[in-house]
């Protein structure tokens, strides 16, 4: 199994970024796929998870970030708004891929994309 992120990059604060990531592979399915991020001296932290039917936010990105997938495609999709320096990190993507209808999801992830919010 593959990810592929994309969409990093620097912007300004207020600025919005769209950071896309595709998984490819010999995969059944994906169940639930999500936006990690680690900022330089802090903890890898969860940022949005969207699952069939359901999505999750950090307290800290509700409101400005939206998180949204094809799951024909095995693609999800990050929409960052009204960027904060404080969202400065490296992003994650992860998916819970199922290889049979029987197997235990696992999680792959992507490299790392790197998003920096300054002026």
């Amino acid at each position: 199994v593959q990810l592929q992120a994309s969409g990093g990059g620097l912007v300004q604060p207020g600025g919005s970024l769209r950071l896309s990531c595709t998984a490819s592979g010999n995969i059944f399915s994906i169940p639930t796929m999500a936006w990690h991020r680690q900022a330089p001296g802090k903890q890898r932290e969860l940022v949005a998870r969207i699952t069939t039917g359901s999505t999750y936010y950090a307290d800290s990105v509700k409101g400005r970030f939206s998180i949204s997938r094809d799951g024909s495609k095995n693609t999800v999709d990050l929409r960052m708004d009204s960027l904060k320096p404080e969202d400065t990190a490296v992003y994650y993507c992860v998916a819970e891929v199922q290889f049979t209808p029987r197997t235990v999801p696992y999680d792959y992830w992507g490299q790392g994309t790197q998003v920096t919010v300054s002026s």
